[in-house]
């Protein structure tokens, strides 16, 4: 499903060269639920940024479903993003002035041929799936961190993505909020959604199916 051959991210500036990943191979399988771990700084979320397309590698070639992405143009790059994949942050990225179900709903305002009222059903079903019915008109600051990052999740899910990149998706979160998290994501992958999630915590990388292991922009394991 995801395949990363050879890729390497250089960071420049006038007076430094940083090395963020080091010729990194990594295949993701379709229904994996894979833990990316290692200490910060080690390019974790630069290669999540490069796996979602969100960033560009210096060298090295990326594909997805056998197909390879080097050769796409912008429009066509953000197509892709936005029908094959969902991003969870660690931060949520919730926009503060907009209702929980307006935030929801944004991923498909940019899918041609979806009406508004389709869109409105689409974003109800997504909170449902997440447990959070009763709270489609309150605002990102009147909610707990778990009931934001729920309705991050909510977002990444409306669009019925075939993989969810979630960076630190818990790091933000009590140990009892980041399980309830965790274990909507399980239930995603359970239904075969494929998850590819940056964390620092080894609890929660041990509940998924793989761990990769970076060191200073190295795969370890």
């Amino acid at each position: 499903m995801i395949k990363l051959t050879a890729i390497e991210k250089v960071y420049r500036t006038s007076s430094i060269e940083t090395l963020a990943l080091n010729r990194v191979n990594i295949t993701i399988n379709k229904g994996e639920f894979v833990s990316v771990m290692g200490p910060s700084g080690c390019g974790k979320s630069t290669l999540l940024n490069i796996m979602g397309l969100l960033d560009e590698p210096t060298s090295g070639q990326i594909e997805i479903d056998d197909k390879i992405i080097g050769n796409y143009a912008d429009k066509a790059m953000a197509h892709l993003r936005n029908e094959k994949l969902g991003f969870i942050f660690q931060s949520y990225h919730l926009i503060s002035d907009l209702s929980v179900l307006d935030n929801v709903e944004i991923p498909l305002l940019y899918r041609k041929g979806i009406s508004g009222t389709q869109r409105r059903k689409k974003a109800l079903e997504a909170l449902e799936k997440v447990g959070l019915s009763s709270r489609t008109q309150h605002f990102p600051n009147q909610l707990s961190g778990g009931q934001r990052q729920r309705v991050a999740i909510a977002r990444a899910i409306i669009g019925n993505p075939e993989i969810i990149l979630a960076d630190e998706p818990t790091g933000n979160l009590d140990s009892i909020m980041g399980q309830e998290i965790m274990n909507i994501m399980l239930r995603l992958n359970a239904e075969g959604t494929t998850i590819v999630m940056v964390t620092h915590d080894e609890q929660m990388a041990n509940k998924t199916q793989r761990i990769i292991r970076f060191f200073d922009g190295r795969q370890v394991n």
